[in-house]
């Protein structure tokens, strides 16, 4: 499995998940029964899938409040350098479909350079980003099916993650947090295209994650097996966690912005308090 992208019910409940594959295919599934609902056919390995915030309908459309949370639509891209955005509103409860039954459409048909490895939906159910392996990240529009902002990287991306933003009480607010070699990037959420800042790092990093209230970020690299913790506004080291014995290939925080994940090639993702006093399992 190359990706794997969720979309909620609720605030607890996970309703449908989607996996892109090196099989040259991306699947959706149904959470609750394990059941595999479409199998999307494609011509090369799928390395990104990603759905709509919150189940959103995209293409200006207000969020689909049928099917259960069921997200209308599912954006995938990978090797073919294809932009594909799939109509998943067939998908009946219940019920699966053939592939070649679900209706798509390409985005941006030649301008991707190299096999795309990340797609992230922005807030806004209309705009989503690309990062792909010509070193360029790309936001499109959706009501346009233009591309509508773009950004050169120094080096191939490794990551490229939607995380809180900097104004807490904004619920649209939020930070594109990008891996590059040496380099982390920071953008603006609500902008497309806008840098908020870059930030060149003493080794290779292969993930980053940010949270914007505690104004800290977290990084893994591909060369040792470290997971550090930095201040956004002095770019400076203040925690370091071990316990990994591979590189850390993956970096996330939860919601709530009180506590971090790491995966690593060693085969286990491991949980990281990120609050004081007791939280979860943590007493």
């Amino acid at each position: 499995m190359a990706d794997f992208a969720f979309t909620r019910q609720d605030e607890t409940s996970v309703a449908s998940a989607a996996t892109g594959s090196a099989d040259f295919s991306a699947k959706v599934w149904d959470t609750f029964t394990g059941e595999c609902l479409v199998t999307l056919p494609h011509g090369h390995i799928v390395r990104a899938v990603a759905f709509p915030p919150g189940g959103a309908g995209g293409e200006g459309e207000g969020r689909d409040g049928e099917g259960g949370g069921r997200p209308k639509w599912l954006a995938t891209g990978g090797m073919e350098k294809k932009l594909l955005i799939f109509d998943l509103s067939r998908i009946v409860e219940g019920e699966t479909v053939e592939g070649k039954d679900v209706p798509c459409y390409e985005i941006g048909a030649g301008v991707h350079l190299g096999a795309i490895k990340s797609i992230v939906w922005s807030r806004d159910p209309n705009i989503l980003t690309t990062a792909s392996d010509d070193k360029v990240l790309r936001w499109w529009d959706l009501r346009t099916r233009e591309m509508i902002a773009s950004y050169t990287l120094d080096a191939l991306p490794s990551s490229c993650e939607l995380n809180s933003g900097l104004s807490p009480s904004d619920p649209l607010d939020a930070v594109l947090s990008v891996a590059a070699g040496k380099n982390v990037y920071f953008f603006d959420g609500a902008q497309p295209g806008k840098l908020l800042k870059q930030i060149t790092m003493p080794r290779d990093v292969a993930s980053v994650a940010f949270n914007g209230e505690a104004r800290k970020f977290v990084t893994g690299s591909p060369s040792d097996t470290w997971v550090r913790v930095w201040d956004f506004d002095s770019e400076l080291e203040v925690e370091t966690g071990r316990g990994h014995h591979g590189p850390i290939w993956t970096t996330a925080f939860s919601p709530d912005g009180k506590l971090y994940a790491t995966g690593s090639e060693d085969g286990t993702v491991k949980l990281w308090k990120f609050t004081q006093g007791a939280y979860g399992l943590w007493r």
